[in-house]
């Protein structure tokens, strides 16, 4: 076999656990409203998430993509350092690139174990610092980027909590805890899905259509603003049709029995929401397994080191395949984590916990703010848990996730200089004559 197709094979094998690693834990984040309010059985989860990934990564991934995810570290300042000889900045860069791979999916799977939600995408930051400091020096890495990335640590599970729960007070004193809930179901259930699909439908085109818009001349900010407005207003009206069948006569019944109705007018749109923050997800973090692989693609192909790569569809195929996989055969284990032992998820709390997650990730993105989707959903449910006082959400279980989200970087970029240099050390001059000859 060709060395150089050799080299890519065994990075794709890196790539696809990467992949699976993603699928096994922060995919799994996705379901953890509809698993934990037992709208969707775990099997259900599995192939609607499943299905929503597959369909964001492959269809509206990112065909293009920074070679160092998120810019953290230049590979221009590795091609000219100095004294390299011809091919040695690209052998390096495939070589961090690999390192920066396994090492971030290692800490992943290290933590899906646990049943820890972590940010595959810290993961992957911290893991390529740790290359670039060794490979090019500490001023390699754009350390005013690490610092937003480490102030989003905060920013998003706080906006992400605050906004669930608002939301959940607002359903529990409007329908919850009115003296007649499916009365007040009818009237203000509307309200709600207006916001839902507004939101969902604003986060879907700007989080998970966004490289395929391009295309769509017409689809400016202000027409998608009206597009979302429109869905959202017809399906609010829609919904009332809807609720009203559905809690028809139900206003005489006790008040457990109203309750018990009400929440099952939720379970649709919990279902729905979560479908959405799947197939966003598909959408944006296919990358973090399949850009390091299509720039070891790129290089041993071209031997060119640029800051960013086209991504082939079979590329993103593979990275699709691997997150459908991980979420299949491990995805309980984080899904049963958020989705039941932070605090106590019903349908109603679900689509409050979604919308404030969608709705936070959606306006730091429009605000360029490195946000994890994963830190803003669990900070949404603990705002849904804190609604209920204090002790709506358990303490040691919130202490555990935000230690691992702390470690996450760091622990990554130890492990990532570990690898690089052991790599360095035994395939550099390998990758040289490769990618030279």
């Amino acid at each position: 076999m060709d060395m150089s197709l050799f080299i890519i094979c065994l990075t794709a094998v890196i790539g696809l656990y990467m992949a699976w690693n993603i699928g096994a834990n922060d995919v799994a984040n996705s379901m953890a409203d509809a698993v934990g309010s037992k709208a969707l059985s775990i099997k259900q989860a599995v192939i609607l998430a499943g299905i929503c990934e597959f369909a964001g990564a492959v269809l509206v991934g990112s065909h293009v993509t920074e070679t160092v995810r998120k810019g953290i570290v230049d590979p221009a300042l590795i091609a000219n350092l100095p004294g390299l000889r011809e091919g040695e900045a690209a052998a390096i860069i495939v070589i961090g690139m690999a390192a920066a791979l396994l090492c971030a999916a290692i800490w992943l799977n290290v933590a899906t174990v646990i049943g820890m939600p972590v940010s595959t995408t810290h993961s992957i930051v911290g893991a390529v610092a740790g290359f670039g400091i060794i490979a090019a020096g500490v001023e390699s890495v754009d350390w005013t980027k690490m610092g937003q990335i480490v102030a989003s640590w905060f920013i998003s599970p706080i906006i992400g909590g605050v906004c669930a729960f608002l939301i959940f007070k607002f359903i529990s004193r409007r329908i919850l805890g009115r003296s007649s809930p499916a009365r007040a179901a009818i009237i203000y259930t509307p309200a709600i899905v207006f916001v839902l699909v507004f939101v969902v439908a604003m986060a879907t085109i700007y989080k998970g259509l966004k490289h395929v818009i391009g295309n769509i001349l017409w689809l400016t900010d202000d027409m998608t603003l009206v597009v979302a407005l429109v869905l959202a207003v017809v399906s609010a009206v829609l919904s009332r049709f809807y609720v009203k069948a559905k809690l028809q006569g139900k206003q005489n019944l006790s008040i457990s029995q109203q309750l018990e109705a009400v929440e099952s007018v939720f379970v649709p749109l919990v279902i729905v929401s979560s479908c959405s923050v799947a197939f966003a997800h598909g959408a944006n973090d296919v990358a973090n397994a399949v850009g390091p692989f299509a720039a070891i693609v790129q290089i041993l192909q071209t031997g060119d080191v640029g800051m960013k790569v086209g991504v082939p569809t079979w590329i993103l195929g593979l990275g699709g395949i691997g997150i459908v996989l991980g979420l299949a055969t491990y995805g309980h284990k984080v899904m049963t984590t958020v989705g039941t032992k932070i605090t106590e998820i019903t349908p109603s709390r679900g689509v409050a916990a979604d919308i404030a997650a969608t709705a936070t990730v959606l306006i730091c993105t429009r605000m360029a703010l490195p946000v994890s989707t994963t830190h803003t959903l669990v900070g949404a449910i603990m705002g849904i848990g804190l609604a209920r006082g204090l002790g709506g959400i358990d303490r040691d279980v919130t202490r555990n996730i935000f230690g691992s989200w702390f470690v996450t970087v760091p622990i990554a970029a130890i492990l990532s200089i570990v690898l690089f240099i052991i790599g360095r050390a035994l395939f550099l001059d390998l990758l040289i004559n490769v990618i030279v000859g």
